[in-house]
């Protein structure tokens, strides 16, 4: 048996909010939506997908946000990406020196951490 990688990675966020995942994890980090299946939609949530970096969000009726664990999404141009980010009033904390890497943390409109990544 072997782990052949992730499938996708979910994070949680307050039930009802899909409009604000959308505004964010589409409209600011430019993901596609993906459709849930029918019998996973009526639970809420929604879907997300760039590149090979699936982001699933659960709706969870005690939510609280991850503030220490967190996915890492690998972007083609961290300073690019940063640009983006400051025009929708995101700000991007640097990271800590990584070797082969130029990173910073991000947070989602629930408090979420995300981290984003650039080999260089």
């Amino acid at each position: 048996m072997t782990i052949l990688g992730i499938d996708h990675v979910q994070l949680a966020m307050p039930v009802g909010a899909e409009d604000t995942a959308r505004e964010f994890y589409h409209g600011v980090l430019g993901l596609a939506e993906t459709a849930k299946p029918a019998d996973l939609a009526q639970r809420g949530g929604c879907w997300f997908v760039g590149g090979n970096a699936h982001i699933h969000l659960g709706a969870e009726q005690d939510f609280s946000p991850a503030s220490k664990a967190h996915p890492a999404l690998l972007v083609e141009d961290f300073d690019a990406f940063a640009e983006r980010l400051a025009k929708h009033g995101c700000d991007i904390t640097p990271g800590k020196p990584l070797a082969g890497y130029k990173r910073g943390d991000i947070v989602d409109p629930f408090g979420n951490r995300i981290e984003l990544m650039q080999r260089v």
